[in-house]
């Protein structure tokens, strides 16, 4: 299907309401329009690609040199633009004369916009057209074929270049309208295709979500509103973790990234996404610091591992030797103790760094006794001829021990989500 045109955007109910009037260019009007942008400085040609319309309400019309405005049009026409629409009536109470002739002989399409229209609007619904047209005709070789949310959500996974324009209007046409003052998530599940696990944790929230199925995960976006009436606004993070514990059935695996502002970009909303992907492949790679909880989904979040995730920057197997000479340099009188003991003093060791040097927090959750715990921790001072609960200590202690338990968990992991690799 080809691209939509200049005289198919013009017949849009949005672009109507300014009343254009072509003034040169109508053997131009079946030419493409690759995006609608709008401008009102001299430069205005510098932030084109080729292919766009350019709305302006004049401003960069008012100069009283003609030759300025000459080079103005003949700069648009250098970029490859598609036309010029100006609006009339309020900068410029009429087209300049040198203007409509530079346009008419360079060829570019140049129309009068008579009534008001705010420009966000007509760039809205005309590049929303430009991207269904675009949808709806592309050959898709993605394994999600015609899934149009999956394209999307897999084009911010990956990182892909696009414009915000072009999300806001590709996730208008998936339905997904957050409102104001929503906070988005990603979201990554492993162990299931269906999507129903997402759409059970958005009714809890009450907020929209996009989500879609892939290969080795379902993926999701989900937003999360305040609380009315609430002296303090809710952690998103931890409401989103909340419902999918749940929702999510016994055996899943779900990785929360971080929380980001939905106005604030589609490159804070792909930061997400990929913050999640990459918490999941950390979750199924790498063993856990305490025991699971026997029943019920596994759900962690990027915060939840963020050491992890700041030790496998680059990727697992890039980082391996640096970890291992970190883990030995840090842990070595305790890695050869364990070596020759039965014992479980690294692990000990970074329960009780991550949950404040508590000893009945950590008694709890390695399911042994207090004067156990003791026993251990003592051998682990003694082993390494230090105090553990030194603060000058603390942060190279639960990095080695950490570290030490990521290279444990990769040495030989797989693709860990059904071929996924995402850490970065």
């Amino acid at each position: 299907m080809s691209a939509l045109t200049l005289r198919e955007l013009l017949a849009l109910d949005t672009v109507r309401a300014a009343d254009p009037e072509l003034l040169v260019g109508e053997a131009a009007l079946d030419r493409p329009v690759r995006w609608v942008h709008s401008s009102e400085v001299y430069e205005g040609a510098n932030f084109l690609d080729g292919g766009e319309l350019l709305l302006t309400n004049g401003f960069g019309l008012t100069d009283p040199d003609e030759e300025v405005r000459r080079r103005y049009v003949r700069e648009l026409t250098a970029r490859g633009a598609a036309g010029l629409a100006v609006e009339i009536g309020r900068a410029l109470p009429s087209m300049p004369p040198e203007v409509t002739d530079e346009a008419h002989r360079l060829g570019l399409p140049l129309f009068a916009l008579r009534r008001v229209v705010p420009f966000v609007r007509i760039t809205e619904a005309a590049n929303r057209a430009i991207v269904a047209r675009s949808l709806s005709g592309r050959t898709v070789v993605r394994p999600w074929g015609d899934d149009h949310t999956a394209a999307l959500l897999a084009d911010l996974a990956d990182g892909q270049a696009l414009n915000q324009p072009e999300v806001e209007a590709r996730a208008a046409l998936a339905g997904f309208h957050p409102g104001p003052g929503a906070r988005l998530i990603g979201v990554s599940v492993h162990g299931t295709r269906d999507v129903g696990t997402v759409d059970r944790a958005a009714r809890v929230l009450g907020g929209a979500v996009l989500r879609a199925a892939f290969p080795g995960d379902v993926l999701a976006l989900v937003a999360v509103y305040p609380t009315p009436g609430a002296r303090t606004g809710r952690d998103p993070v931890r409401a989103v973790q909340d419902a999918f514990r749940t929702a999510a059935a016994p055996g899943l695996t779900v990785a929360v990234g971080h929380a980001v502002d939905a106005g604030s970009g589609w490159l804070r909303w792909s930061e997400t996404l990929r913050a999640a992907r990459t918490t999941l492949e950390l979750a199924l790679t790498v063993p856990p610091p305490e025991p699971p909880a026997p029943q019920g989904p596994l759900v962690t979040s990027s915060r939840a591992l963020a050491l992890e995730r700041e030790l496998t920057r680059g990727g697992v197997d890039a980082n391996h030797d640096r970890l291992t000479r970190l883990v030995q340099h840090t842990l070595g009188p305790l890695l050869a103790w364990e070596a020759a003991h039965p014992s479980d003093l690294v692990r000990t060791l970074e329960v009780h760094l991550r949950n404040g040097c508590s000893p009945t927090r950590t008694a709890t959750l390695l399911h042994i006794g207090r004067q156990s715990l003791y026993q251990r921790l003592e051998r682990i001072e003694s082993l390494l001829g230090l105090e553990i609960d030194d603060p000058d200590l603390l942060g190279e202690l639960l990095t080695a021990a950490c570290a030490s338990r990521v290279v444990r968990g990769t040495a030989g992991a797989g693709a860990g989500a059904g071929g996924l690799r995402t850490v970065a």
